[in-house]
């Protein structure tokens, strides 16, 4: 993926082409994280564009805090 100059706005078409984009990659296994690196955008703006082309966004993952078993 091309980088994107930082600060530089992404409206319209544009927009819309990157969105489907960032979309493919991510439920194809990419994280927000990943993307971001490699479009040279921030964490926060990946999330948004995800958001707004109504992506169901993963969970963090981890380990999870509940009750112990003996």
């Amino acid at each position: 993926m091309a980088e994107l100059r930082k600060g530089t706005r992404v409206t319209g078409t544009e927009r819309d082409k990157l969105t489907a984009t960032l979309t493919k990659k991510y439920t194809s296994g990419a994280s927000i994280r990943e993307l971001a690196k490699s479009t040279g955008r921030s964490y926060g703006f990946i999330h948004r564009v995800l958001s707004e082309g109504g992506v169901a966004l993963r969970g963090r993952g981890g380990a999870t805090r509940g009750k112990r078993t003996r």
